[in-house]
Formats: structure tokens, sequence, C-alpha cells
């Protein structure tokens, strides 16, 4: 069968219709597959998306094909907000102190660390009294203005007017008057600073969420920051960062005697709901989470804050909100992003819970005529929400009392008995330091001992790879092959292709050469490099290394990957990543939402990879070289195809993700560096065949890695043959 295959598709090779080639072969002699000055009909090249785009959620047709989802989607929460694998969580050591009464309520001032030396700070809300019966518990991110935002007393009378708020003086400080509420109604409510608010200065505000310009004294190798390529590289953010505090919240919650850790809640507004999304994806211990003001299919949080690299890549927020699902979740829409909730997200989460079968535990309230908020309105929808699922057992409608707000004493952390954690530049280059070493601790150096340890490791990093590069192999079903035309050159027959990737609508100009004057051996070598398909054409003419392949019998395959050859107006590679029309110089805004340079190259390596093993062609064997910069692509390829090669040479150049000085270079990965650079990458071939070149010894890693998996003799290293191409081809032809 496999042999009848195999002619049928030779046999169409070389009854090409000559008029197909005299119409299209407009440019073959430069190896051009599309005309002069065209580019493919690829999507990729339209401007970047950024947060101001659409993000619909399409509901899958089956539980089963939403759980796959849900846990594709929940990983990649986890890697991008720095959470994978999960760091270990070091002792709160927290502190509470000045405890002030209020009626039907106490206040206590509240710190702990939820990392060594760096602080959480806040006030905790308890109904008052002592309880006997563990009390359910509520964590309250703040979202931007702080915990302590005061509408203004001049403004009362006009907010009361509208019915957007009930009281003078407590009303003034809306996000207060929700913790007061809810601690009457018998829950603990822990209110915690954003980055950058009330007492939490460690970081400053305007690093948090007013960062813009590149800060060139962060971006050293021995003392980086937020926003630089180094900390990009390792995946720390503000948002993975407060993301952190929200799981150390939650951790202190549960560690309160008084707390029921079975009735816990998150609920939070505007970036406090951005926080309150990402808790439901993130952490599995609450049962009924209330993001308010960001679950939307149109803006997505405007803030440095609420953004980080990886996050929304082919996602937005109500899919992911709909990873809290079934848990009971509610919400508004406002006259703001979210006003089209009712038609545009709303209707897909009832889709969601009906389907599975818990169709009343998703409620969106329309609110239009409010803007962006968490009014007394909206609270006391939430307060509902909370006594149905939290079972308090009060009697509705829940109507909020007022209360003598805190006095700038009564609120502030830190006193003379409690100073000010340290702050500033130093301190940050501190933490971001801290960080890297704690991600290493987890991920054992990138040195794992014995061969167990070194599994659990390749199979820990190859989760966090997979994300970063964010595509699996595609089916050979939905790839379609025009054939644009046919040359016969001296000693083979050239075709140019092209190859459309249809789920994605991504497009690839493709050249086959095959051997003219010697059988083929039914062997594909797949070449892969850093200029295209112009690396098998120096100057226009066969690279030596190509006609040695033909005489032998292979055929080769190569191609013009994204920004790319025929990609570009010049022929020469992108250099840089297109970034998003934006004046802040922030990588997320970027590569929140769209696939790097480097990623979409790969892609398109496991499009043409799935084409050539397809029925269409069914070779005995693909072998693959990466060379002239094409190696790390092809080695993340190598990583995700697996066997679909029998033997792949990789080149390196003695390249490393972490030696790049800008996040906006064309190879710039966000979180290689945290995942063990391009060794570790290396190291996911295993056991599968490898050449090494490039490389003054294989890294220490690599061959853990291969020793682990019984294939110690399947890896090799270059020797000292000058011409990498030509060794590698050396090692393929040896077989």
């Amino acid at each position: 069968m496999q042999n009848s295959i195999r002619l049928r598709y030779l046999l169409s090779l070389l009854v090409l219709p000559l008029l197909h080639s005299s119409v299209f072969a407009v440019d073959a002699a430069n190896h051009r597959v599309f005309d002069s000055g065209q580019q493919p009909e690829d999507v990729r090249l339209q401007n970047p998306k950024d947060l101001n785009g659409y993000f619909p959620f399409e509901v899958p047709a089956s539980k089963a094909e939403w759980e796959v989802r849900k846990q594709s989607l929940k990983q990649r929460v986890l890697v991008a907000t720095g959470l994978w694998p999960m760091p270990e969580k070091t002792p709160l050591k927290s502190v509470l102190h000045g405890k002030v009464q209020r009626d039907g309520f106490t206040v206590e001032k509240v710190y702990f660390q939820s990392l060594p030396g760096h602080y959480v700070s806040g006030l905790l809300f308890r109904p008052e009294g002592d309880s006997k019966t563990k009390r359910p518990a509520i964590l309250s991110p703040h979202g931007h203005g702080g915990r302590q935002q005061d509408y203004g007393a001049d403004k009362m009378d006009a907010l009361i007017k509208s019915g957007a708020e009930l009281h003078k003086e407590s009303g003034r400080f809306p996000k207060l008057a929700r913790c007061a509420q809810l601690a009457r109604m018998g829950c603990v409510v822990f209110i915690f600073d954003m980055l950058g608010y009330v007492d939490s200065h460690q970081v400053s505000y305007q690093t948090a969420h007013r960062y813009s310009a590149l800060r060139p004294e962060f971006e050293t190798d021995n003392g980086w920051g937020f926003y630089s390529p180094q900390a990009e590289g390792r995946l720390h953010s503000i948002l993975g960062l407060q993301t952190w505090n929200c799981v150390r919240g939650l951790d202190f919650l549960e560690s309160l005697p008084d707390v029921d850790a079975k009735r816990m809640a998150v609920t939070g507004g505007s970036g406090g709901g951005t926080q309150t999304i990402l808790m439901g994806a993130v952490d599995e211990r609450h049962i009924v989470g209330f993001p308010n003001g960001m679950v939307s299919t149109s803006m997505q949080g405007g803030c440095t804050c609420e953004n980080c690299s990886l996050l929304r890549v082919g996602t937005g927020n109500v899919e992911l909100a709909a990873l809290f699902a079934p848990r009971p979740q509610g919400m508004t829409a406002a006259n703001d992003w979210t006003k089209e909730m009712m038609t545009k997200g709303y209707p897909q989460l009832q889709q969601l819970y009906a389907m599975l079968g818990v169709p009343d535990n998703v409620y969106c309230e329309e609110m239009l005529y409010f803007p962006h908020n968490y009014n007394a309105v909206t609270r006391k929808i939430m307060y509902e929400w909370m006594n149905r699922h939290l079972k308090l057992g009060l009697k509705e409608p829940i109507i909020e009392g007022d209360w003598k707000p805190l006095t700038k004493e009564e609120y502030t952390v830190w006193n003379e008995q409690h100073p000010v954690p340290e702050s500033g530049d130093d301190y940050e280059r501190k933490l971001l330091k801290q960080l890297d070493e704690r991600d290493l601790a987890v991920l054992s150096n990138h040195s794992p001992e014995g061969e167990t340890a070194t599994q659990n490791y390749l199979s820990t990093v190859r989760t966090g790879w997979e994300v970063l590069i964010g595509r699996d192999l595609p089916q050979a079903k939905d790839i379609q092959r025009k054939k644009v035309w046919k040359e016969s050159r001296g000693g083979y027959i050239e075709f140019g292709d092209i190859i459309t990737l249809t789920t994605h609508n991504e497009q690839l100009p493709v050249i086959s050469v095959y051997p003219k004057d010697v059988e083929w051996n039914q062997k594909v070598v797949l070449w892969i490099d850093g200029q295209g398909k112009a690396g098998m054409f120096p100057n226009g003419e066969p690279h030596a290394d190509l006609l040695r392949l033909i005489g032998a019998g292979y055929s080769i395959i190569g191609v013009d990957l994204y920004g790319q050859g025929e990609f570009t107006s010049n022929g020469e590679p992108l250099s840089e990543n297109p970034t998003v029309d934006s004046p802040r110089q922030f990588a997320g805004f970027t590569y929140g939402y769209n696939d790097t340079v480097f990623a979409r190259r790969v892609h398109d390596i496991l499009t043409v990879t799935a084409w050539i093993n397809s029925d269409e062609h069914s070779p005995k064997e693909l072998h693959a070289i990466g060379v002239n910069g094409g190696g790390p692509l092809l080695a993340a390829a190598r990583m995700v195809a697996r066997s679909e090669f029998d033997r792949v040479a990789i080149d390196t150049g003695g390249f490393r993700f972490g030696a790049l000085k800008s996040w906006k270079h064309a190879d710039y990965l966000p979180g290689a560096v945290k995942y063990g650079d391009l060794p570790t990458l290396l190291s996911l071939s295993a056991p599968n065949k490898l050449w090494i070149g490039g490389e003054e010894k294989i890294p220490s890693i690599v061959q853990s890695a291969y020793k682990a998996t019984n294939a110690g003799d399947a890896v090799e290293l270059a020797g000292e043959k000058e011409d990498t191409t030509t060794a590698a081809i050396d090692w393929i032809l040896q077989q």
C-alpha cells in the first residue's frame, strides 16, 4: 500500500503539466514560488493583535473537548504567570495588629511574606464576636485606585442621587465598603494591597502600573529588573508577582483558626477582576468567584499589571473566566468594555455551564446605566451571590449598612513597632534575583541527579516549552498543497509549491528537489536555514551539500519560514519582532497576544513536517538539518514532533536565548531562559537520534537526558570540521 502511494506521488511529480509551469514559473530561476513582489496570503502578516482586539469564546462541542481545552489553558496561565512548576510556599510569618472595632465587625492590620523578605500588606475584616463554628472567607484583590479609594465628599450627593451609592460616609470608600458588609454577613475578608498602593511600596506604583520607557540600568546580567529581557526570559512580571500574592493571600486566610477552608471565595473589580479571573485558573481551593468589570470580549486590561507574555495568545478573558466552571461565578456588564457581555460572552458562558450540568452557576446582570464600577448596586448583586453559594443563610434582599470610615492611623499597616520594609531600585534587583533562584531551585538548577529525577525534570520542562511554542503537530488533512511550477535542472528536478495550513490561515512557499539521474531512495531531508530556502541556493546556485544529497538519492525540501525570504520585501529575514502600536515599551503588550517570530517559525517547521509525512509523500525516512541560524528553531520543532524525524542534525552556533540583549530580537522567546535555554531544549530530543554542532561539548543536561532514556549512543557531537553544514550532511549520509 505504502509503495503504491509513493509511486503515484512520484508519477504526479513527473507528469506535472508544462502548461502549469509556463503559467506560474514567473521567477522559478530565482527559486521563488510566489510572483515577484507578492507575499504569502498569511494572517500573520497583519498588524499584531493588541489588548483592544476582539476575543470571542467558542464553546467546545462536548465536555470531553472542553476538558482538553481547559487543561491546556490552565497550563498556559500557570506558565505565563511564572507559576509552573508551582514554587515552594515559604513560611508566611504573618503578623496581625492594631485591631479596631466597628458596628458588627472588626478590622485588623495584616502583613505577611509571600516570599522571604517580600511583604503583602492589607486589612482583615472579621464578624464581631467569637465564632464557635468556622466562617467562610473571601479574598478581595482591590483593583486600581487602591483599597483606600476615595470618591471624595464633593461627589457623594451625585453618586447617591444616581443610585450608585447609599451612604455619604462609608460609600466614599467603595472597596472597603464591600469588605465591611461581607464581614457583617458573617465572612472573614482580606483585602490586600496591589503592588505600589497604600502600604505596598517595595515595588513602586510607577514601576508596577506606569512603566513606559526602557530602563537600560535594569537590563544588565548583574542586576536586572522587571520588564527587562532577562526578566521576560524567566517569565517574571508584575502580573505574575501579584498572582502569587493572591495565592499566598488564600494561604493566609486558610491558616486562620476561624476560617472554613472549604468555603472560600474571591472577588475583585477592574484590575482586581483580572486577578479574580486568574485565581480561578490557577487555584482550585475557592468555590465561589465574582470577577467584576473585566470579563469581556473587548479590552482585556490596559495596565502593565494586567498583562504578561504568553497569557492571552489564542484566548481572552471570557474563556479564561470559563476556567472557573463549574464553580459558581457572577459578574455585571456596565457601560464600559463589558457592555456587550449580554450578547458576546455571557451566552457562551451560559452554554458552557449548561453543558456541564450547572446552568444556574453563572450569572451576569446588565447595568449599562452605570460606567465602569463596583458600586453599591453591583455589590448588592455580589452579596446575594455569596449568600447563596457560600450558604450564609441570610434573608434577601441584602442592603448594605453604613459605618464610620477608618482613619489613616487605623488603616496604615506600618508604624514604629512595625517598620516599613526595604524598597527602591536595589530591592527590585534583589527581588528579581530571588525569583530566579526560587525557580532554579524547583527546577533542580537544570542539573537533576539520577534517572528518576531527570525524567521528572524533562517532563516538567517539556510542559513549559510546549506552552512557549504553543502549537502541536498539525493534522495532514488540514494542509493544502498548490503546485506552482516544475523545473528540470542539472541532475535534479525542482518543484515550487504553496502549502496552506487551513486551520490557521498560514501559507508557506516550499521548494522540493528530487534526484533525476539516480533513483529516489524514499528518504527526505528537511533543510532548515536561518536564511530560509535561499540557504539551499547560495547566490542562486545549489549548495554543494545539496548536490551531495541529491547524488545519494535523497530528496530535499526547503521552506521560507515566517519572516524569511518571500515573506519579506527585500529577502532579508526579520531581525526584530513586529510589536503593537504602543508608546509603552513592555513585551507583554505584544507577546501577551501574539506568538513570537521564533514560535511562528517553529510552527511552520511543524506544518512542513506534517505535510512531508502525510500519505502524499509517505517517505521511508525523514531527516532534518538546522544550520546557519536554523538550529534552535529545529530543536524546538523536534521537541514537539519527536519521532516524526528519524535523524536531526542541529548546528547551534553557540546560540543561547539568555545572551539576547533585546526582547524585540527575532530569536527572542519569553520563558526560554527559565526552562533551561537551548541545552534543555536539545535534551528534549531524547531518546531520538541527534547530532549537535556549534558546541565545544555535549551539554551535561543532554547527556543526562539520553542516559535516562537508555539512548546514550543516540546523541553525537560534531567533529572539528570547519563547515558544520557539511559535517551535518556527512552524519546524515553515514547511515
